[in-house]
This record gives C-alpha cells, sequence and structure tokens, in this order.
C-alpha cells in the first residue's frame, strides 16, 4: 500500500488550530501541539500517574506497568499510528500522555464508586470531564491564566477520545463543537489504548504469575496461533521468550490493523480537510471486523481470569470501599479537608470538592489518609483493573 503523504490533507495543522483560551504569542521553536505536550508532561496531575496503579500492585513485582508507565506506551503507539497516517504525531502525542490525567485512585473501579457516590447526590463523575478540570482550573503553573492553557483540539480530545457527548445532557461542554466528529488525531486514542492495555495486561499477568498460558491459547485462538508460529520457528527456546515474541506480533497485527483499516476508510471518505473528517457520519479510526472480534477475544480473557481473580478483586474491593468511607468523612465534617478545598466548599457544593480532592489523590495517598482516620483496615493498596 502507497504510504500517505505527510502531512495528509485529512491532518490537524497547528496553524490552523482554533487557538486558545487565553491568547499566547507563538513559540519560536516548538509548534503549539508540541507546547501542549510540554505543559502536560511538567503538570502535576501526569506526575501523579507514577502512583496510580494499572492493574497489579508493587506486592508482585516491582516491574509492572502503573498508570505513567502505561500512558508512555500509548504515547508510543499513537505516534506510529498518527505517522502511518500521515496525521500530527504532535497532536496525538500530546493527546496520549493527556489522557488518563483525570483518573482518580483504584482505576476505574474508583471511577465507579465516585459517580455512584455522586450520582447519590444529583452529580455525576466521569474521568474524561474531570481530566479536563484538572486543565482548565486545577493545574495553577502560570501567571497569566488559570490552568495549562491547551489549545482547543487537546481539550476537545480529551473529552471526545472516547465517546461522543449529547449537547442537551452535557450543555457545560457546548464550545466542543458536539455534533461533529474529532480530528482522527483524537479518534486513534481510544484504540491504541486498548491496543496497549490489553496486551500489557497479558504481559503483567504472567508476571505475576496469574497467568495459564495454555488456557490463554486455547480460548485466544488468535494468540494460539500467533504462538504455535513462534514456537515452530524457535524449536527449544526459552518459554518465556516465545511469549514475548508472541504478544509483540499480537500488538504489531493490531497496531497495523488499525493503521491500514482507518486508511482505507478515510480514502473511501475521500476528504480534503480535517472539517471533512469532522462531518462524517461517523468515526472513522478503527480495527477491520476480524481484528475487532481477535481484540474482544483478548478483552473477554482478560475479564474472566485476570481482572476478576480473587488476587484482584479482594484487594481492589477493599480499597474502593476505603475510597467511600473517606468521601463521606469528608462530606459530613467540615474542616477535614485542607484549606484550600474548604474554601472552594464555601463557594461550591462539598461532595463537588470532596470528589475533586478524592480524585486527585495517589492510591498510597488515599490509603494514608484512610489509615489516619480509620486505623488498620485496608491498608493494603489495591489493583484496579480497566472495567
Amino acid at each position: 500500500m502507497e504510504p500517505v503523504p505527510t502531512p495528509a490533507p485529512w491532518a490537524m495543522r497547528a496553524e490552523q488550530s482554533r487557538g486558545r483560551r487565553f491568547p499566547e504569542h507563538p513559540h519560536p521553536y516548538r509548534s503549539e501541539y508540541a507546547r501542549d505536550r510540554d505543559r502536560i508532561i511538567h503538570s502535576r496531575a501526569f506526575r501523579r500517574l507514577e502512583a496510580k496503579t494499572q492493574v497489579f500492585t508493587t506486592r508482585y513485582s516491582d516491574h509492572f506497568r502503573n498508570r505513567l508507565t502505561h500512558t508512555l506506551e500509548v504515547a508510543q503507539i499513537a505516534r506510529t499510528v498518527a505517522a502511518a497516517l500521515g496525521l500530527n504525531t504532535e497532536l496525538a502525542e500530546a493527546l496520549a500522555l493527556v489522557h488518563d490525567i483525570g483518573h482518580p485512585p483504584f482505576g476505574h473501579a474508583g471511577e465507579r464508586k465516585l459517580d455512584e457516590l455522586m450520582r447519590a447526590r444529583g452529580g455525576c463523575f466521569n474521568h474524561n470531564l474531570h481530566a479536563l478540570r484538572i486543565v482548565e482550573q486545577f493545574e495553577q503553573r502560570y501567571l497569566e491564566y488559570p490552568g495549562l492553557n491547551l489549545t482547543f483540539e487537546v481539550r476537545e480530545g480529551i473529552i471526545k477520545h472516547s465517546r461522543d457527548y449529547s449537547a442537551t445532557e452535557f450543555p457545560q461542554l457546548g464550545e466542543y463543537l458536539l455534533e461533529l466528529r474529532p480530528p482522527l488525531e483524537a479518534q486513534l486514542i481510544d484504540w491504541v489504548d486498548e491496543i496497549a492495555y490489553n496486551t500489557a495486561d497479558i504481559d503483567d499477568a504472567l508476571e505475576a504469575e496469574l497467568l495459564d498460558v495454555s488456557l490463554l491459547r486455547k480460548e485466544v485462538s488468535f494468540f494460539g496461533a500467533v504462538y504455535a508460529q513462534v514456537d515452530a520457528a524457535h524449536r527449544g527456546a526459552r518459554e518465556k521468550l516465545i511469549f514475548n515474541e508472541a504478544l509483540k506480533r499480537v500488538l504489531d497485527v493490531l497496531a497495523t490493523n488499525l493503521i491500514e483499516t482507518t486508511r482505507e476508510r478515510v480514502l473511501a471518505l475521500a476528504p480534503s480537510s480535517v472539517e471533512e473528517i469532522r462531518r462524517a457520519p461517523k468515526r472513522l479510526a478503527g480495527f477491520s471486523d476480524p481484528a475487532a472480534a481477535q481484540n474482544r477475544e483478548l478483552k473477554r480473557f482478560l475479564f474472566a481470569h485476570i481482572y476478576n481473580h480473587p488476587a484482584i478483586t479482594e484487594d481492589r474491593d477493599r480499597s474502593v470501599k476505603c475510597l467511600e468511607q473517606l468521601f463521606l468523612y469528608y462530606l459530613g465534617r467540615n474542616g477535614s479537608m485542607p484549606a484550600a478545598y474548604e474554601e472552594l466548599a464555601q463557594m461550591e457544593s462539598r461532595h463537588v470538592i470532596v470528589c475533586d480532592y478524592i480524585a486527585g489523590m495517589t492510591d498510597q495517598f488515599l490509603l494514608r489518609q484512610h489509615h489516619e482516620h480509620f486505623g488498620d483496615s485496608g491498608r493494603q493498596k489495591s489493583v484496579a483493573p480497566h472495567q
């Protein structure tokens, strides 16, 4: 297949950005999206990802992914896919680096609990919407403006990379062109995220000695076929190295399919600009049907045999219970949070500020706070599966 010219007609160009909330002079050496990428990397919220669990805790090994190393793997795949499609790699990288910045402690399990607690009080919690609050309000690094003052396209991609939002249900997001698709650079992020964590979680499960490779080969036919090919070509090699090579090939096949399927859909539309991508009847990035089925096989296996393994669920449930107890503790006791949050609670509903405070915590900080207020129960750091 012929390579796509760079930049492709459908790539998002920095000079065509809708700009920043607070205008700034151009930088002499970096594009607008490169500046966004760098601001994200230097933010406090980005650094906190190091202390947020991906799936496995360090009680198993020091080698597991955390939320930060996972984010770096997503960024690496995003750059490759974006470059192959002639897209803006700096925008894709910025979006990959910021995509998990709004995660609360204990991953999606913590997110579900915060959402449950907020819905009981007329609100909700969504880690993408919270990420937007972080970059717009909570990060305070500059004299001239609040937040990171990111470009429109990065802010748009934070909320729209994984789903569409209704303007009726989310009127506060009205400025983000909710009736239109996001640029392809944003559309890619959810898919490269899946490629990264599905393969990485399999790898970490083996490190944790929770993975039955023979069962994986049997239940995930795609992986089994690739493993057999590697095994046949390297008779007598160490099993771990055969596994590594098979998993690397699985990742490569999925990433390649994402590139080729997205390219075919885009060429069928024949857009001459990013605006035509925005006005397409549906999103264009994604897997082919066979590759999507292969990816679902991997996900089903992970849910059936890893994410719901008792070694994981017991820690996760205990830690999420700590989160709930702390939420109710702060909610019911004026003066129990740091002074800055108590001041905010005078101007906005207390449950919203309590949620913001807890969502910004790292896993271990939350557990230390819980120990301070409730004693020893729940001190074991949690494990937090994706869903």
